[in-house]
């Protein structure tokens, strides 16, 4: 393990938590610069869809662009969020809803683009589950390869929109794909040579999921160290190891944002951003939820700086 301990790294906020509250620029920005005290956020597609018609959308990316230049926010990238991951995407049964996912792709790149966002990702498929719940080791082959075709086009599509850098975020299941550091790793090499770099953006909440890797097996070093050439970003959650959970720190959980930073600094990560990523009920009080942003916030700072 290399690189400094007293590296600061980039601390940013995931607008997973703006999701049917802050859904607008004007909403969002003045909570995450003079509330929260943070100038680095992501994006999420849950305040935005791609598939509104375009005038909508260029205003609405318009009006990101502006909101957060006049607040001094630097938007990072842009994240598939919650609604499109609920749906099969790039690995779904039938081909044509593949197509449709690969559209609904451009037009994220399209958006992101309009919107002075250069960085897109998000998890890109599940296959379907089998009749008798057995869920195999490894996707099949055909789809793999069809998966490693479509995000071949979209690195084409990103780079003509745009966009320069795109992510892939290992999730942990087995109908997903990667879901381990070998199949990510194989991934990484398959889709080597596209127009734009396809990068990792790993989760402590997917990497440390002991009832698929064991209780001593799940272990974000491992990802850290197996994945770092090609780890572009880090998302970050209070959790049990026990589900994804996306809590944020007023919770109590297994993550230590202290331990957590030091891993990444010794794993020679200090340059990736790390984004909080913390979703919540719809029906919890705003209030809150402000409330418990502002704690996380506060341990977070210190730990990363």
């Amino acid at each position: 393990m290399i690189g400094s301990k007293t590296s600061a790294i980039p601390l940013g906020l995931n607008l997973s938590f703006c999701v049917k509250r802050w859904v607008t620029p004007e909403l969002w920005a003045p909570l995450v610069h003079e509330r929260l005290g943070i100038d680095l956020v992501q994006m999420s597609f849950d305040l935005v869809d791609p598939m509104w018609p375009d005038d909508v959308l260029d205003d609405c990316a318009k009006e990101v662009r502006q909101t957060a230049d006049r607040y001094a926010i630097t938007i990072h990238s842009a994240f598939i969020g919650l609604a499109h991951y609920t749906f099969n995407q790039l690995l779904h049964p039938n081909p044509r809803v593949r197509d449709v996912a690969e559209a609904w792709m451009r037009r994220a790149y399209r958006f992101a683009a309009l919107a002075g966002i250069k960085r897109v990702g998000g998890p890109v498929g599940a296959i379907a589950s089998r009749l008798d719940g057995v869920e195999a080791e490894s996707i099949p082959a055909a789809d793999y390869d069809d998966l490693i075709v479509r995000l071949g086009r979209l690195s084409l599509a990103a780079k003509e929109a745009g966009i320069i850098e795109l992510y892939i975020e290992p999730t942990p299941l087995r109908r997903e794909w990667p879901w381990t550091i070998a199949q990510a790793d194989r991934m990484a090499r398959d889709l080597g040579n596209t127009p734009i770099p396809w990068k990792y953006c790993v989760d402590w909440g997917h990497g440390t999921f002991e009832p698929l890797y064991g209780r001593y097996r799940a272990s974000m070093a491992e990802w850290f160290v197996g994945l770092a050439p090609h780890i572009g970003m880090v998302h970050l959650q209070q959790t049990d190891f026990q589900y994804d959970r996306h809590w944020d720190f007023s919770e109590p959980g297994a993550v230590n944002p202290n331990d957590a930073a030091r891993l990444q600094r010794e794993c020679g990560l200090a340059s990736r951003p790390v984004f909080l990523e913390v979703f919540y009920p719809f029906e919890r009080d705003d209030a809150s939820i402000l409330k418990a942003l502002a704690h996380t916030i506060s341990l977070l700072k210190p730990a990363f700086a």
